[in-house]
């Protein structure tokens, strides 16, 4: 195919970019973070140096998320971001590689453009499309071109796509703008309102790993915060417990649920039945918090299980493409248009 060596799968996700180098597996994981100088509009850091700035620049640098939702929100500072990446994993190569780009299932062609311009202006040859669905149910071990019904559940930072998968394509599928980030900004809100204390997206994230369920825990654990109090504007620090995790994380969490039903329903019986047998794979960061699996198997009476190294699924199924570009191809997995100069 290829050559060797020159073959990129990325995983643009709206909080980390993972890229995947045929030959080599996966050689980046880093957040989806640049800082820039306003004055200059200079790029200061990318990835992890930039996501420490969050929260602790001077006024003239900025760390900006250039993704938002699961698609791009700033283009110009996505194509940096790229570039950065793209040269970091090439070792400044001769030869500008191909790229394999994962999008959501409910991406518009308008997003759909802009991930493949950003791509190819970052420095790529040739760019090629595919479904995080896909790429996740691949990553998992899943054989996705057999006729027999799979149901994928990818929960990443600013997406959550819900599919049934069969024959190399989508069968029915759903993306919701409710995943990883709308759990940590739930967490900020109801902090806010019930000990009336501002946190930062960092520490949200922190409880939400370290305490946050959506389903009882065997124990109530607990875990202190710090924060600013809208009182007296000073610090103030405060207890929190998983059974608070709770009650704020039920919204979102039925959210995803109710995506889950409603691809359900849409589903024909036949694979629907396949689906019981199989039960349901969860795949992405968003899908480790504690009990979502459990909460999905009683809301629908189906066995579900977390994919081994869930976060890395959609990556590895990415580069696991790579091999099988002409094949996957021929169905809906990857888009038809190639665009290269």
């Amino acid at each position: 195919m290829f050559g060797y060596g020159q073959d990129v799968g990325i995983d643009l996700g709206t909080a980390s970019v993972l890229v995947y180098v045929r030959g080599r597996g996966i050689v980046l994981k880093e957040p989806s973070v640049v800082s820039i100088d306003k004055n200059t509009g200079k790029v200061q850091e990318v990835g992890l140096e930039a996501q420490r700035m969050i929260g602790r620049t001077p006024g003239n640098i900025v760390a900006i998320r250039p993704l938002r939702d699961g698609v791009i929100s700033d283009y110009d500072t996505t194509e940096k971001m790229l570039k950065y990446f793209l040269k970091k994993v090439c070792n400044k190569r001769l030869f500008r590689p191909n790229v394999i780009v994962c999008v959501p299932s409910g991406v518009t062609e308008v997003e759909e453009r802009a991930v493949i311009d950003a791509a190819m202006q970052a420095g790529a040859r040739r760019v090629h499309l595919i479904e995080e669905p896909i790429a996740a149910a691949i990553g998992a071990g899943i054989d996705i071109a057999k006729p027999y019904g799979s149901m994928v559940v990818d929960i990443g930072g600013g997406t959550t796509d819900v599919a049934v998968i069969s024959l190399g394509g989508l069968v029915v599928s759903n993306s919701i703008k409710i995943a990883g980030d709308a759990f940590d900004d739930t967490l900020v809100r109801y902090i806010r309102k019930k000990h009336n204390i501002s946190i930062g997206d960092r520490t949200a994230e922190d409880m939400k790993i370290k305490i946050g369920c959506v389903y009882p825990r065997e124990e109530d654990e607990t875990m202190e915060i710090r924060g600013r109090c809208l009182v007296t504007g000073l610090p103030k620090t405060v207890t929190v417990r998983s059974s608070e995790m709770l009650e704020a994380l039920e919204e979102p969490a039925s959210a995803i649920v109710d995506a889950v039903h409603s691809v359900l329903e849409q589903t024909p019986p036949e694979l629907v039945g396949d689906i019981s047998n199989s039960g349901i794979v969860l795949t992405g960061g968003g899908s480790l918090i504690h009990g979502l699996d459990l909460l999905l198997q009683k809301e629908t009476g189906i066995s579900v299980r977390v994919a081994e190294d869930a976060v890395s699924c959609v990556a590895i199924g990415t580069g696991k493409a790579l091999d099988n570009i002409d094949a996957l191809k021929e169905n809906v997995s990857i888009s038809k248009r190639k665009y290269q100069v």
